[in-house]
């Protein structure tokens, strides 16, 4: 029994140290963690500043006054009175005076007799004075018999003190009462204005690629929050976007190396089958695997280009070189591999570019094959380089289908083709323009596109030059 007492006792006398132990810890993670008891924290403590500012204030006016009241109801008297009376002052009817020196027009002590005291205007001193021994010094001078005397009468102001102190605690005290109204009504506040944070932060919680569409509700935040908010939603449209754009990416990509992987399959299945005995099929089985194994390479080679771009490890061979290399090099090709169209090269001038010279060609190749490919047999097709500006263009046209006005903005997105483009006796990827950009863009290029449904297509490749 006596030990379960004692053991009752010991946690009564242990409690008050848990709990301030578990004050201490609650506050060093609130300190730590919560934005709003920083805030409240914060303002609790500038509260505090301002009362002693005030009381301070408030105490030195006071004093100011009660002091100024004693000069000119008491001191001005005082002094005269010892003016008149000196050398034989009258020490009885002292009205507080503890003591009074007078000292020559040399400051030294010629009353009292014994006075090792100096004479003292200096304002600190009055201050400590004040503080300490709750005694006013006043220092002023006055003339007899042509000679001109100064003077220090000490008022004992302990009375006057009292009040001050009584005034000023009193105003901490009003202050400390305040603090019951202040703390809950910061504390509220200040979670009121972190609340939407607080919502911020347990939506963003809930993003994911599942819910990529989920956005912060701006009706409830103001000022910079819903700055914020709204900035923090135009971010997720943007992943968003980029998201949805990569999922098409990877599904386009898959669809077009699904199909040549599917008529290899094919093949190899009817060799498999009986067709390695059929010289004929055979030879048509070889040459189409083998026909869709370059496609499948050069969409390979395609993808990895623009993955090179995209993770910024594509390299650019730059050179100084003249212009016509290329473009006479282009022309010649062009001539070689395409008799249905009419072909025209006009070249006006020649100019030193810096850049990677197999790039450039690669990309007007892109723009001539994609006008040989929607140019009708005996439409005309036109290459040419002029300078404009700061630029040199080498600029592509041809009367070919054209390009629907939906489908401009779109061109240069990775594996899109529009409509008129999608079968497979055209060809391609949809991967062309969008690594002739690339190559344009790496120059510091710019490249533009103008069409017409029905009449034709101007592709225009803008290149720094070297003057």
């Amino acid at each position: 029994m006596i030990k379960l007492l004692l053991k009752a006792l010991f946690k009564i006398f242990l409690y008050p140290f848990k709990l301030l132990y578990r004050i201490i810890v609650s506050l060093s993670k609130r300190l730590k963690f919560s934005i709003a008891f920083k805030i409240s924290t914060s303002y609790f403590f500038i509260y505090l500043i301002i009362i002693l500012i005030v009381a301070f204030t408030t105490s030195a006016g006071c004093l100011t006054l009660e002091l100024n009241k004693l000069r000119s109801e008491v001191i001005d008297k005082d002094v005269d009175r010892i003016a008149l009376e000196f050398p034989e002052i009258n020490m009885d009817d002292n009205n507080g005076i503890s003591s009074v020196e007078i000292y020559n027009s040399s400051l030294n002590s010629i009353y009292p007799l014994n006075n090792r005291k100096r004479y003292s205007d200096n304002v600190i001193v009055i201050i400590e004075k004040l503080a300490y021994n709750k005694e006013y010094i006043y220092s002023s001078n006055f003339y007899k018999d042509n000679m001109q005397y100064y003077l220090n009468i000490t008022y004992d102001v302990g009375e006057i003190i009292d009040d001050v102190k009584k005034i000023s605690f009193m105003v901490m005290l009003s202050g400390i009462a305040g603090v019951l109204i202040f703390v809950p009504v910061v504390s509220r506040t200040s979670y009121k204005m972190i609340g939407p944070i607080k919502n911020m932060t347990e939506i963003t919680r809930t993003i994911t690629v599942n819910n990529i569409n989920t956005r912060l509700d701006i009706k409830g935040t103001q000022d910079e929050l819903k700055e914020l908010s709204q900035t923090f939603n135009e971010m997720m449209d943007r992943i968003e976007e980029g998201y949805k754009s990569q999922q098409q990416f990877v599904s386009d990509a898959s669809h077009e190396l699904r199909t040549p992987i599917a008529v290899i399959k094919g093949y190899v299945n009817m060799l498999d089958r009986w067709g390695k005995n059929d010289k004929a099929v055979l030879e048509e089985s070889i040459s189409a695997i083998k026909n869709e194994a370059e496609n499948m390479q050069d969409l390979v080679e395609k993808l990895l280009f623009i993955a090179r771009s995209d993770k910024g490890t594509l390299i650019f061979t730059k050179e100084d070189f003249k212009i016509s290399a290329i473009l006479n090099e282009i022309e010649k090709e062009t001539k070689m591999i395409d008799t249905k169209h009419k072909l025209y090269f006009q070249f006006y001038n020649d100019v030193n570019i810096y850049a990677d010279r197999k790039r450039i060609k690669q990309a007007a190749r892109i723009l001539i094959d994609n006008a040989i490919k929607f140019t009708p047999p005996g439409g005309y097709i036109m290459v040419s380089g002029f300078i404009e500006s700061d630029y040199y263009i080498i600029r592509v046209e041809d009367s070919g289908i054209g390009i629907e006005k939906k489908d401009l903005e779109k061109i240069f997105n990775r594996l899109y083709r529009a409509e008129h483009s999608r079968s497979r006796e055209i060809g391609g990827y949809g991967l062309g323009l969008s690594i002739a950009k690339i190559i344009v863009l790496g120059h510091k290029g710019k490249i533009r596109v103008k069409s017409t449904v029905g009449k034709g297509t101007q592709f225009s490749m803008m290149f720094p030059y070297l003057n």
